[in-house]
């Protein structure tokens, strides 16, 4: 169920054991929705918890501001508010640190997953494996930033400080722009691509070489159980039945399970992109990034730029106006003046499906033949392959490659 990122490589995987498999999406392709327009990064060096004990505060001080790159909309949902308290409870630094721990492997595995299908298909998604800059304005954030991320570092995340002279050396584009910079730390081993494109071209192969069936313009309604055990998808279309069920739906997990008297830790956070051509401009980035002090990043997808910026609680709100883009644009021309074609962009808003603590939910529900796989958050596409893999292999009965604890139904 669902034909994001997520869904489309848990097919895959499971085609590939032999599993005959049907995906239900309710657009018209593949990857229309959270998967479309993401900050495009594959980057392990982000795998920080959001629920930290600085959060509490930056989440109060975002109600009497608008240019917070973390903004919180109240309203009356009382699972918004339920979901909130359980967010709290892990602002903890002790629980921070595991839920950054589980992230962070799955983040690691889920490279080289990726990697491997990318070699073992072929198909094209504007993967560029030239490293992710994280970048700092000012020689105290900086400082600050490499003892945050010290313990990525201790736990295998490769990473290097590097000066202005580094980062202009490695970003020739942000040359004429490092009387803005401190420094930064540079991940070698972070990559970038086109979610979507790798979205629809795995789609593709797997309807093609794998025999998956894919229906589209289907949406569904609920499921219907009996005896502990899913009998059936109940859709617009009519109902899907199978031996094995597993959910992929990301923000709309909740809804789904609950029609199935389950309840799953999600609440959708709104994010924002832009996508602008480069149309040939010598200043474009010829790399991923992000602005750790404004907290936005960018990725370059062929011929493109794409930007991305804030994360706001609105519930299921996924409309947006221009001024909601208005700082991200500001730091894309202050970065790289001659980046593109910035009149030309296109503006995306989605939902990440977050988990009040951070990790994904992965594995075997209450009922005997549902699985599930969301709440991946900000981290969807790095983290896809790896825990596609990890669901097929527990429908398999293989234990999984990785230790998953902290990412099991909860």
């Amino acid at each position: 169920m669902g034909g994001g990122v997520i869904g489309v490589a848990t097919a895959y995987y499971l085609a590939g054991d032999d599993h005959r498999v049907t995906v239900i999406e309710r657009q018209p392709e593949c990857g229309r929705e959270t998967s479309f327009a993401n900050a495009g990064l594959i980057a392990p060096g982000h795998a920080s918890s959001w629920a930290s004990p600085e959060a509490p505060f930056i989440l109060l001080k975002s109600l009497l501001r608008d240019d917070m790159a973390l903004r919180l909309k109240l309203n009356a949902d009382p699972r918004f508010w339920i979901w909130g308290l359980r967010f709290l409870r892990n602002c903890t630094r002790a629980r921070q640190r595991a839920n950054t721990l589980a992230k962070l492997r799955l983040c690691l595995y889920s490279q080289e997953a990726t990697r491997a299908l990318l070699s073992q298909t072929g198909i094209a998604c504007d993967m560029a494996s030239r490293g992710t800059l994280y970048l700092y304005r000012h020689a105290e954030k900086l400082e600050a930033g490499i003892a945050n991320m010290a313990f990525l570092k201790d736990h295998g995340h490769v990473q290097e400080v590097i000066d202005v002279d580094r980062v202009v050396e490695l970003e020739p584009a942000l040359g004429g722009q490092r009387h803005l910079l401190a420094g930064a730390i540079f991940g070698p081993n972070d990559e970038s691509g086109d979610s979507f494109k790798f979205t629809t071209n795995l789609a593709a192969y797997c309807a093609d070489r794998l025999g998956v069936e894919f229906r589209y313009g289907t949406t569904i309604r609920g499921l219907a159980s009996d005896g502990g055990r899913i009998t059936g998808v109940v859709t617009d279309r009519g109902d899907v039945t199978g031996d094995a069920y597993v959910v992929c739906l990301a923000s709309d997990s909740p809804a789904i399970l609950r029609s199935a008297g389950m309840d799953a830790p999600i609440y959708p956070v709104k994010g924002y992109s832009m996508t602008f051509p480069v149309a040939g401009a010598q200043g474009a980035p010829t790399m991923g990034g992000i602005d750790e002090e404004a907290l936005i990043a960018w990725s370059r997808l062929g011929e493109h730029v794409r930007f991305t910026a804030t994360a706001e609680f609105s519930d299921y709100d996924t409309t947006h106006k221009p001024s909601d883009f208005t700082p991200m644009k500001a730091v894309a021309r202050e970065l790289f003046p001659e980046g593109g074609d910035f009149d030309q962009a296109i503006y995306w808003a989605c939902l990440r499906p977050m988990t009040p603590d951070g990790p994904p939910i992965m594995g075997r529900s209450k009922l005997d033949n549902l699985w599930l796989n969301t709440g991946h958050g900000h981290m969807g596409w790095t983290m896809a392959c790896g825990s596609a893999r990890i669901v097929a292999d527990l429908i398999q009965g293989h234990a999984p490659a990785i230790d998953i604890r902290g990412m099991a139904v909860r």
